[in-house]
């Protein structure tokens, strides 16, 4: 036991938490947007239960770790592609993910402006639950397979989930207050979801784009946005003098 609290180890343990918490941040942006059609009585429950049953799913994979690590063996190969195990989860859960995504935007654009002065579409807390499982299954491959390269240690690994999810069940609450009173920040967080996807899918091509290089556009977007919800705050009416004076509200 003695052997687990090594420099090097805390040095993996702490580097470890903090991927998890980066990696884990498209999966909070879901479960919030998700989680939002629920009734409001229920949407605290679901992130809850969502982000615990995702650090159950993490630590379950973690204790099959040389299965999973055995699913980037060559299955079969097809138009000069060759496919995986992991490969064909990364495949799919990528279409998922832009495809429940897609739907959501859609809803945003269309249907939202149609079902005004109506009922809000109900959605039940289990089928929310599945949709919550199943992007679970496919972020907690990218964030394992990335564990095993800094830890060779099972124990610090399930240590590491532990403490990031809780961080993240802290904040959960106030990211989706957050995006959710933000149309156009959640808007950005549901294109951010899509270019996840789309590297989900690319990666199951081979295709790898350094996750640096996304997670630094991400933030660059993040930080104009937040300027701009800044710069409508203080926006003004701005007055138009002449012959029909009149007063030109604030730009949306």
């Amino acid at each position: 036991m003695d052997q687990l609290f090594t420099t090097d180890n805390l040095v993996s343990l702490f580097s470890l938490t903090l991927l998890e918490i980066v990696l884990g941040v498209d999966n909070i942006i879901f479960i919030s947007i998700i989680a939002a059609k629920l009734p409001g009585s229920q949407q605290s429950k679901a992130r809850k239960i969502g982000l615990l049953l995702a650090m159950v799913v993490r630590i379950g994979l973690l204790f099959v770790i040389n299965w999973i690590v055995g699913l980037k063996e060559e299955l079969f190969a097809f138009g000069g592609y060759s496919f995986s195990g992991r490969d064909l989860i990364l495949f799919f859960g990528g279409l998922f993910l832009m495809g429940k995504t897609i739907s959501e935007i859609h809803g945003k654009l269309e249907g939202e402006y149609e079902s005004l002065g109506s009922e809000k579409k109900k959605v039940s807390f289990s089928s929310t639950l599945v949709q919550i499982v199943l992007i679970d299954i496919v972020f907690s491959f990218d964030s394992i397979l990335t564990a095993v390269g800094l830890s060779n240690h099972v124990e610090i690994m399930i240590v590491a989930v532990v403490i990031s999810m809780s961080i993240m069940m802290f904040y959960a609450r106030h990211i989706s207050i957050f995006i959710n009173r933000r149309p156009t920040l959640k808007m950005l967080a549901l294109c951010f979801l899509i270019m996840i996807g789309v590297l989900l899918v690319a990666e199951a091509f081979d295709v790898h784009v350094p996750k640096a290089t996304v997670y630094f556009g991400m933030v660059f977007a993040l930080i104009v946005e937040v300027l701009n919800q800044k710069m409508r705050k203080k926006a003004r009416p701005v007055t138009l003098r002449g012959p029909s004076e009149r007063v030109l509200p604030p730009e949306d």
